[in-house]
């Protein structure tokens, strides 16, 4: 990054702590107008440092290579189709995979924010999916938390030399809970529980989502390993070109 760069992405974190962590301390996409005005603040607050981010590492990546926007689309795409289906819960709410543990083994976790919160933008004017207010809340959920701990999970198999298609299986399996993590998390804290508090909030949430989302993360865990494969079978020129093998 250039010393401008990294004045702004300086700048962008200073905005999320001023706007987003004090006014926490005064006080699975989730629908439209569910949440507060600061708290939908707060959220959208805090992703900003990670967009800022993801933008300039996009941005170097498309200038040293072109094509590799070839990739990007898929994933997108991948992310769209795949984050729009929803699944009924037997507990009455609905759960639906994520998509993004496969961006983020292919392109880092930076970049997989900027995908996500377009797709998100787009599922929330399109489909109803998800809302405008609460953007911030289910961009930071499911296009960078969720991401960056699939990621790490990637990086930490590969490093203890864990085969590659369990290494890819468990960051999209656990990429995908810890999506449902937050966002039980983010709930618990709009609407803590009269008896118990946050703690006991997050727990209701998380056994709302829990039985649907259990099962989908292993099957989106599978369905990353089967696409993975496919790409090395089939697009390995690409892949050689976005560095898959490389760190990022």
């Amino acid at each position: 990054m250039t010393k401008s760069q990294k004045k702004i992405l300086k700048i962008s974190v200073a905005f999320a702590i001023i706007f987003a962590v004090t006014p926490a301390v005064n006080a699975m996409h989730i629908m439209e107008g569910y949440l507060t005005p600061v708290f939908c603040i707060a959220w959208f607050a805090v992703c900003i440092p990670f967009l800022v981010k993801g933008f300039f590492t996009m941005k170097k990546m498309l200038a040293e290579n072109k094509k590799s926007i070839t990739m990007l689309a898929m994933a997108g795409a991948y992310i769209f189709v795949i984050s729009a289906l929803k699944i009924p819960s037997v507990t009455g709410s609905c759960s639906h995979m994520t998509g993004t543990g496969l961006g983020a083994i292919l392109f880092g976790p930076s970049v997989v924010s900027i995908l996500g919160i377009i797709v998100l933008i787009f599922q929330a004017i399109l489909l109803a999916h998800g809302g405008l207010t609460t953007l911030g809340a289910n961009t930071f959920s499911m296009a960078i938390a969720g991401p960056f701990l699939s990621y790490g999970i990637y990086l930490l198999c590969k490093k203890c030399k864990v085969n590659k298609r369990v290494s890819v299986f468990f960051a999209a399996a656990f990429g995908d809970l810890f999506t449902y993590c937050i966002t039980s998390i983010q709930l618990a804290v709009a609407f803590p529980s009269t008896n118990g508090g946050v703690g006991a909030s997050a727990l209701e949430f998380l056994g709302v989502f829990a039985p649907t989302q259990l099962p989908l993360a292993v099957v989106e865990g599978i369905l990353t390993v089967l696409i993975v494969m496919a790409l090395e079978n089939y697009a390995q020129p690409e892949l050689k070109q976005i560095g898959f093998e490389e760190a990022k």
